[in-house]
């Protein structure tokens, strides 16, 4: 695709220019491409009671753990293990609209496919006018209202993006009271997006004009009153430029609604401190789609990190440099895949080498160390689509259910005795493909549920193919055998429970009993 060219130059130019432009001194800000792998992000989100994480020799001239020996052990788990940070996301809906099957009700489409026992994540994309028809207050639209029932129902959580501008709907995505308030901008018309829509002239509002300005700060603020920190909200996409808010408007690639480099990043960075403002509980996820329309994706990408928010991509085939950043993003970094399915029709199976294209799909989304991947048929979302390709060919799809994200166990359970006091070293293995999106929080509880140690890993701990050991000393003439062992996972300040993913046997309440297996 030609824009691939263009990234490159715009981006030389717009670095070239910020050194001798008063018009572009806020450019001066802008990230210059660079590889992810030991890139400086800083040294992640804060912990409290971090963990000793050793070295632990056992023998003299150290001796931190005299005497150790493995008492008992955990094997990987081969079945879905659900937790927070991770999973298939099933789409309810998308710029297209939401799920629907003739001569059925939306509920009842809804309801199927957040009852299929491959959903572990629920995501809804729906239009800034379909949240709101008046200002200073929130009127969601039916589907809104219906997922987050269904989700209450089944006990499953939602991930959601609130789009402010999408090629494949009219007017706008903006709500009926700003369009005489807010200038848009004519980009064109095109055949690539919007088909649903020929002929359409394309717009994209002034984002930088105060009347957006204020009421995108009203709704958002309104929108994290009821649902930042909410224990049904997964994350939230990042609010970002352009079609779908990927941060572009392919292929219209000379064009955008600002003056200047500097006025398009500055509006971005003011948006998304707005919003990280707004939601310090729950996890933002930014697109990290490459400044094809110079709109300061760059900078926003890197302000996502460092205020220890996720990232998300738009697809697995196209740009470079989304594979870079999201393969070696920081450990404590969730990564989201998304990329539409076909429905496994023998028009769009699309067979290579004997390789269905959902199967290369889901190859690609594996290689790049995923938290989430997308179940999702584009624009033509249906339970039994997503079925009829899945009931054929399981293989993928199962086996990325059993690999993605974090999946975390004791491998190795040390027992010590130092000065008169037992103690326990784990050795934290990760069997998943991604690292742990925050911090992994280990509690040691008596038979009666008395906390007598407890502490975190540092953020991202332990890493996938890796071990990490952590010291818990326990009170004197504590017994081993029959202590509870717990982990959570912390986010932005909130803690949420996580299943071992072990073979061997846990406990309702998630803990895993220490008892001599070896």
């Amino acid at each position: 695709m030609d824009r691939r060219d263009f990234i490159q130059k715009s981006l030389l130019a717009s670095v070239a220019a910020a050194a001798g432009s008063a018009s572009l001194a806020k450019a001066q800000e802008f990230v210059p491409a660079h590889n992810w792998d030991g890139y400086n992000f800083g040294s992640g989100p804060a912990i409290t009671d971090r963990l000793n994480q050793g070295p632990f020799p056992t023998y003299k001239p150290e001796q931190v753990v005299p005497g150790s020996d493995v008492i008992m052990a955990t094997t990987p788990s081969r079945k879905r293990v659900p937790n927070y940070g991770m999973g298939l996301a099933t789409y309810l809906c998308d710029e297209a609209g939401p799920a629907y099957k003739p001569n059925e009700s939306l509920e009842k489409s809804l309801e199927k496919l957040v009852a299929l026992p491959l959903t572990d994540v629920l995501y809804v994309r729906l239009d800034w006018r379909d949240m709101q028809s008046r200002p200073g207050r929130l009127d969601p639209c039916e589907h809104w209202k219906i997922a987050f029932d269904l989700a209450r129902q089944y006990g499953k959580r939602i991930g959601f993006r609130i789009q402010l501008m999408s090629p494949v709907i009219k007017p706008q995505s903006m709500p009926d009271f700003l369009l005489d308030k807010v200038p848009l901008y004519e980009l064109g018309t095109t055949d690539e997006v919007g088909k649903n829509l020929p002929g359409k002239v394309h717009y994209a509002p002034q984002y930088n004009h105060p009347a957006f300005m204020a009421a995108l700060q009203e709704m958002d603020g309104l929108l994290a009153d009821a649902y930042d920190g909410s224990a049904q909200v997964e994350f939230m996409d990042t609010y970002m430029y352009g079609f779908w808010g990927e941060g572009h408007t392919w292929p219209f690639e000379d064009r955008n609604p600002f003056p200047d480099y500097a006025t398009g990043a500055a509006t971005f960075n003011r948006i998304f401190d707005m919003q990280s403002a707004h939601w310090n509980k729950t996890p933002l996820a930014t697109n990290t789609q490459p400044d094809y329309n110079r709109v300061g994706n760059a900078e926003l990408v890197d302000r996502t990190i460092r205020s220890h928010n996720w990232l998300r991509t738009d697809t697995i085939f196209i740009e470079n440099m989304q594979i870079e950043s999201l393969s070696n993003r920081p450990p404590w970094v969730a990564g989201f895949v998304e990329n539409a399915l076909s429905d496994g029709t023998a028009q769009n199976l699309g067979v290579s080498e004997g390789v269905t294209r959902n199967d290369n799909i889901i190859a690609h989304a594996r290689d790049v160390g995923p938290n989430y991947f997308s179940l999702w048929n584009w624009h033509k979302i249906q339970a039994e689509r997503l079925m009829s390709y899945y009931d054929r060919y399981p293989d993928a799809i199962d086996e990325l259910s059993t690999r993605i994200g974090y999946r975390v166990r004791p491998s190795w359970i040390w027992a010590f005795e130092k000065d008169g006091s037992p103690g326990l070293v784990l050795g934290l293995a990760n069997d998943g493909v991604a690292g742990v999106p925050g911090a992994l929080r280990i509690s040691i509880k008596s038979e009666r549920g008395q906390t007598l140690s407890e502490g975190s890993l540092d953020p991202g701990y332990p890493l996938p193919g890796k071990v990490r050991q952590a010291l818990f000393n326990l009170p004197r003439g504590t017994t081993l055998e029959g202590l509870r062992m717990y982990a959570q996972i912390e986010v932005k300040g909130v803690r949420h429970p996580v299943n071992w993913a072990c073979h061997q046997k846990t406990e309702k309440d998630g803990a895993l009993v220490v008892r001599r297996n070896i």
